[in-house]
């Protein structure tokens, strides 16, 4: 991270004469060789460093998560409450296993396997102590709507792929996890997972009416054909069929009724490891979201050994988890314990569960996906967000999940290259001095900071690159058609100095040093001279490598931009003043020179101002006051 500083000590403030007028103090700009020990380490010598530090205790961590919370392990205070957060979730796990099971096109018994051995395994190997793993929902779905085009789901060989799909998902966790690459959760926006889940949650919950009418309706995840299979057998639902439904779904136990809507608690389907470091964050401890994925990786392998099919965090059930009070890993591990002690007595009282019992258990858990709400928030704040919202939510009800997953991730990428490409600047970007400071803001959202005739300063407020580099030259080359307003100095009527602000930018790349070089040969001809401003320490190597400051001048590098503006005012004062006493001598008449033409008046300007250059000794010669130490 970059550190600035607002002030200087008055020794190490440089001065610059300003053509025989009063001096400007300014603090140099060092150049980058000069900061080399304070230089950002490179990600292997990090690595390096980190792994000879690290103790066996450590090692032994990082293969075994548990070990963490283990050592630090407070039996009298967190023994209550993990056995009270087990017990609760535990409970609400059995009924939404099988229903999610029911839900993949499974046989519910499947749901009890993928809620039984990845317990215990993300207990050992996960690194969040209170994220819930097991079925869920839009996951089922997915597995239901990957497996139902290949093959039947009656048949034997729908269980088998299932199986196999957790173990294929697994391995693709742990190598995410290994090789590092949980960033790429990044970009599926939130906008995005709020469309594609509510969009979800209306398939999911069509999808289960067929057990409450009586009938076989298509297996899609597309809203359409749902639609019209459900009207299309309308005319076979009979009185006797309805009420034999009604009458088995409410002598359907009581208790997993109770314990249902007791504990669910508006469940939202995010990523897992959203949800692990969201409670991380709660419970004051840190959470590698690449460990996490591991994690999860490794309980699907292990859990595909033992029949489950493909198992992720459930925000529901973490939420139950982390309000029930759990401290550590070992409320999974009594959640896994109560799942197999179903397994091996409780099943005998599963066969006579009905359908339509676990089907209501599913739509419960839906219901509360539908983010109406959320679609609201994002119109009045953000018609872009909106928009991606929408057409994830459309595109996923018209044309399955994975072409609206596909669509909206696809949306999201356009509109951050759109953003990169098209940065903020222009008339958007141009700086003002704030009144009686010395700190430069956006005009537009700082009516009253006023600039100076024939000079402008412009934020670049994105990296310079191959992308964006066209529009930035474009957006500058206007301010000489389009003069921005300026209210102070002399009127010189054009623009003779552009003052970059370059603290936003963190990259610049070869495309762009080559268009900043053509640029400055464009300024050069039209006598429009460059000024950098606050640069970081690795744009400002770069700049000066590609040779980009040499060609600018290293006293047209600053370090804030008050000291590039009251240079370059100083210059535009002084050979303005210049300009008018010299018209007398080469004229003969005072009166000609008040009456001569605002183009000659220019022309004198510009004629001086580069003069002065010139006789002061060229670039090099004129900015080398800016990195002398001189005391004032």
């Amino acid at each position: 991270m970059e550190k600035s500083y607002a002030s200087a000590s008055s020794g190490e403030l440089g001065v610059v004469a300003g053509g025989g007028g009063r001096s400007v103090r300014v603090i140099p700009l060092r150049h980058p060789q000069e900061a080399v020990a304070g230089s950002s380490p490179s990600w292997w010598s990090v690595v390096m460093v980190k792994a000879r530090g690290m103790g066996p205790r450590d090692w032994a961590e990082a293969a075994l998560p548990c070990l963490s919370w283990m050592r630090t392990y407070r039996l009298k205070e967190d023994l209550q409450a993990d056995l009270a957060a087990g017990i609760t979730v535990g409970v609400m796990l059995v009924p939404q296993a099988m229903s999610y099971a029911k839900l993949a096109g499974l046989h519910p018994i499947y749901g009890l396997y993928t809620g039984f051995v990845p317990l215990f395994v993300y207990a050992i190997f996960g690194s969040s102590r209170q994220l819930a793993v097991g079925p869920v929902a839009l996951v089922s779905l997915l597995v239901s709507n990957v497996l139902g085009g290949i093959v039947d789901s009656s048949s034997e060989l729908y269980t088998e792929l299932a199986i196999l799909l957790a173990f294929m998902v697994g391995v693709l966790e742990c190598l995410m996890g290994l090789l590092r690459l949980g960033w790429l959760i990044r970009f599926i926006s939130h906008s995005v997972i709020s469309g594609f889940t509510t969009a979800s949650a209306i398939v999911i919950g069509l999808s289960q009416i067929k057990y409450f009418l009586g009938y076989s309706v298509t297996r899609s995840s597309k809203i359409i054909p749902l639609i019209e299979s459900i009207i299309g057998g309308i005319d076979q639902v009979g009185f006797a069929v309805s009420v034999r439904s009604a009458y088995r779904l409410f002598i359907f136990p009581f208790k997993f009724f109770y314990a249902q809507c007791m504990f669910q608690c508006n469940p939202i389907l995010q990523e897992s490891v959203g949800i692990a470091k969201a409670l991380a964050a709660k419970n004051g401890y840190e959470l590698d979201p690449n460990k996490e994925l591991f994690g999860l990786g490794i309980a699907n392998i292990c859990g595909s050994f033992f029949s489950s099919y493909p198992a992720t965090g459930s925000f529901s059930r973490s939420a139950v988890n982390h309000e029930s009070g759990a401290k550590t890993g070992l409320s999974g591990i009594i959640m896994g314990i109560i799942i197999g002690g179903a397994l091996l007595f409780m099943t005998p009282l599963f066969t006579d569960i009905p359908q339509c019992a676990l089907a209501a258990i599913v739509i419960s858990a839906v219901t509360s996906l539908v983010d109406y709400e959320e679609a609201i928030f994002l119109w009045s704040i953000d018609k872009k967000d909106f928009f991606l919202w929408a057409i994830t939510f459309i595109t996923t009800l018209i044309f399955g999940i994975e072409i609206g997953v596909l669509v909206g991730v696809g949306f999201s990428l356009a509109f951050v290259i759109h953003e990169s490409a098209n940065p903020h600047i222009g008339q958007k970007a141009v700086l003002g001095r704030l009144p009686g400071t010395t700190v430069y803001r956006n005009r537009l959202q700082y009516p009253e900071a006023y600039t100076y005739n024939g000079i402008v300063v412009v934020r670049i407020d994105a990296p310079i690159y191959f992308a964006n580099i066209s529009y930035i030259k474009d957006r500058l080359r206007e301010y000489e058609l389009n003069l921005p307003n300026s209210n102070r100095g002399p009127d010189v009527g054009r623009v003779y100095f552009v003052i970059l602000e370059m603290s936003p930018v963190t990259y610049i790349d070869s495309s762009a040093v080559q268009a900043l070089k053509d640029l400055y040969q464009e300024y050069r001809d039209r006598h429009i001279q460059i000024a950098i401003a606050n640069p970081n320490r690795q744009v400002h190597l770069l700049l000066s490598r590609s040779g980009i400051i040499d060609m600018i001048g290293t006293g047209w590098c600053f370090v804030r931009v008050h000291d590039a503006v009251q240079v370059c005012l100083q210059k535009v004062q002084s050979s303005s003043s210049s300009s008018i006493k010299l018209s007398p001598q080469a004229s003969g008449d005072l009166a000609d020179s008040v009456t001569t033409p605002k183009v000659q008046q220019r022309y004198s300007f510009l004629k001086n101002l580069w003069k002065s250059q010139v006789g002061d000794g060229c670039t090099g010669s004129e900015v080398q006051p800016l990195l002398r130490q001189n005391l004032v």
